[in-house]
């Protein structure tokens, strides 16, 4: 096992791959997304996401975040084969932190094995965090949820003119590829966009105008629908 800390600034850049090894991405302070051929999580505070051998990624952050990566050995088969986001709080949290300080770790050395054995078990029973943004395959689909996240203020149907597309056609493609209706799909973009800002101190009020919502109680509303949590508490945990 592995460990690596980094304080990434604001941008974008390939995940570096190399092959025989599982990644745990933890994000110690900010928010990062995490992007694949098929979707994006959006990682804040006290979160994590699952990338396994094998799968290409980018990040993506709007300020500076700091990361806690943690690499396994592919034959360890340390976390499931597929990619997902886990919430990580308290002891789980000052494991993984100690861990990375420690790393790199040998299972032949008794001491790093205890480590990581009590590691896995505390990780393989993390609760999933419902982070996930899938992507429909669609180009006019892919153009029209890449507009929705760089402009949330765009209404849908102006989102469909700028892609040459009905309204219509577009509801239909994203309901069939991503399984969410086009609305629930910009609310959800809209709301994960959203902790960019929250993770970086700006205001509940603030985060709502960058989501483009009208009021502060809609965009709180909205992001208890999303993320069963008022923005602060989420954060919190």
């Amino acid at each position: 096992m592995r460990g690596y800390s980094v304080r990434h600034p604001p941008g974008q850049a390939v995940l570096p791959i190399e092959s025989g090894w599982d990644q745990l991405l933890y994000t110690a302070a900010g928010t990062m997304t995490i992007t694949t051929s098929s979707g994006s999580w959006t990682i804040p505070p006290y979160r994590a996401v699952w990338i396994p051998d094998g799968r290409p990624a980018r990040v993506r952050n709007r300020f500076p975040v700091a990361v806690r990566s943690l690499y396994f050995a592919c034959e360890m088969r340390a976390l499931p084969a597929s990619p997902g986001a886990v919430t990580v709080s308290g002891f789980v949290r000052e494991l993984l932190l100690h861990t990375v300080h420690t790393c790199p770790l040998q299972l032949d050395d008794p001491v790093h094995c205890a480590l990581m054995t009590v590691l896995l078990d505390q990780l393989r029973a993390l609760p999933a965090a419902a982070l996930w943004l899938p992507m429909p395959d669609d180009a006019r689909a892919t153009a029209a949820a890449t507009l929705i996240r760089a402009a949330p203020a765009l209404t849908l149907s102006a989102v469909a003119r700028n892609v040459a597309t009905s309204q219509r056609t577009l509801e239909r493609t994203f309901r069939t590829q991503t399984g969410m209706s086009l609305g629930a799909w910009r609310r959800r973009a809209r709301i994960l966009g959203s902790l960019d800002y929250l993770a970086a101190d700006y205001s509940v009020t603030d985060a709502a105008l960058a989501a483009a919502y009208a009021t502060p109680s809609a965009f709180v509303t909205a992001f208890k629908h999303e993320l069963g949590q008022a923005p602060l508490a989420f954060l919190r945990h």
